[in-house]
C-alpha cells in the first residue's frame, strides 16, 4: 500500500470548486517571483558550466603531471636496469 503525500496546496485545489480568480497585482507579483526564480536558475547555470571548464582545466593538468611521472619513472627504471 503506497501512500501520496498530500500538500495543503494539493488539499486546497481539489476542495475547491470556484475557479481561482487573480487581481492584477496578484499576477504582476507572480510574474515578477518566476522571473526572479529564472534569474536564479539562469545563475546556477552559469555557475555550474563554469566548474566544468574548471574540471576539464584540472584534468589536462593531472594529465600533464602524471604523463611527467610517468616519463621521470621509465627514465630511472631503465637506468637501474643497464648493466653498464
Amino acid at each position: 500500500m503506497s501512500v501520496e503525500p498530500v500538500t495543503t496546496r494539493d488539499y486546497e485545489a481539489h476542495t475547491s470548486s470556484e475557479p481561482l480568480q487573480l487581481t492584477k497585482t496578484e499576477i504582476e507579483e507572480i510574474s515578477e517571483m518566476l522571473l526572479y526564480e529564472e534569474l536564479s536558475r539562469a545563475r546556477i547555470r552559469d555557475l555550474e558550466e563554469g566548474v566544468r571548464a574548471q574540471r576539464a582545466r584540472g584534468s589536462a593538468r593531472a594529465v600533464r603531471r602524471w604523463s611527467r611521472v610517468a616519463r621521470w619513472a621509465a627514465r630511472r627504471a631503465d637506468r637501474y636496469q643497464d648493466p653498464s
